[in-house]
């Protein structure tokens, strides 16, 4: 499993992009991806809602579980990520790339998000 390096991590497994124009694209990780199984609901927070970082903002259901999806950064959802809501199962097949959840606006990024390098011992893998 390989985590892109230039996303930042939480620990609650989910990934972060480099904010452009202060707008940043929030997903789950692989490893998050693989640990639930096939997703076959997400529920994401919609545009204009404002997110806490570590804090609940959605959920994701799989045929395992149903886990919740914690924001990664604190700010206001720009955009929701349709695609996922039509087809779930893109979390499992592209976390990194079509599987993305939603954009936000970021207020405040916390410091203790993890480098790729930081979220691979994190993780174990």
């Amino acid at each position: 499993m390989s985590n892109p390096q230039q996303l930042r991590y939480s620990k609650e497994h989910e990934w972060v992009s480099a904010a452009e124009d202060g707008v940043a694209t929030v997903g789950i990780t692989e490893y998050a991806a693989n640990a639930l199984g096939d997703v076959v609901y997400a529920q994401l927070p919609e545009v204009g809602d404002t997110v806490t970082a570590g804090e609940a903002c959605g959920e994701l259901e799989s045929t395992k579980s149903v886990s919740d999806l914690y924001a990664p950064v604190s700010g206001e959802v720009t955009e929701a990520n349709e695609d996922v809501v039509n087809d779930p199962s893109l979390v499992n097949s592209a976390p990194f790339e079509g599987g993305w959840l939603f954009k936000v606006r970021i207020s405040e990024e916390p410091a203790d998000l993890l480098s790729a390098d930081e979220y691979a011992d994190f993780s174990g893998n």
